[in-house]
């Protein structure tokens, strides 16, 4: 049959900061993030197997993509671990905020190629990681693929 590519598509709110930067992104902000995620492999062709004719079962992926992704950055606040908003961090963290601490300026492209890296580690053997879409606001995303990553 082949290779197959299936996506599935989630939507978190996430808040960010970006340290250094010469705009209004410096400032404390948030986004409705879209996220496409988009995997490849031969759909399963073994007739007495559960998940018949599918590459991944969408809630696998959804699961996988829930637990590294969505539940880590929904409703958070990202900074660089490098900022000097380190201490308004700690004291959000303090207050029961959800805030992360990114080894990175959390950028959409910088998000982007850690959400891969993530969602790459904990996918079957016989499934790839095709690309990822991460649309920051109606007009702005950042792509990764693997194609473009091979090294």
């Amino acid at each position: 049959m082949g290779n197959i590519r299936i996506t599935k598509q989630f939507s978190f709110e996430t808040g960010h900061a970006l340290y250094g930067y010469d705009g209004l992104c410096r400032n404390v902000h948030g986004h409705s993030y879209k996220l496409s995620v988009t995997v490849i492999g031969e759909p399963i062709t073994d007739p007495s197997h559960v998940k018949l004719g599918m590459v991944i079962d969408f809630g696998d992926l959804k699961k996988i993509v829930k637990e590294e992704i969505v539940d880590e950055f929904d409703h958070a606040t990202v900074f660089n671990k490098h900022t000097p908003h380190v201490d308004l961090a700690k004291e959000l963290s303090e207050r029961g905020h959800k805030v992360i601490l990114a080894p990175y300026q959390p950028t959409s492209e910088n998000m982007v190629v850690d959400f891969a890296k993530k969602i790459m580690a904990r996918l079957p053997q016989n499934i790839s990681l095709h690309s990822l879409k991460l649309q920051e606001t109606e007009t702005s995303y950042a792509e990764w693929y693997a194609a473009d990553n091979l090294s």
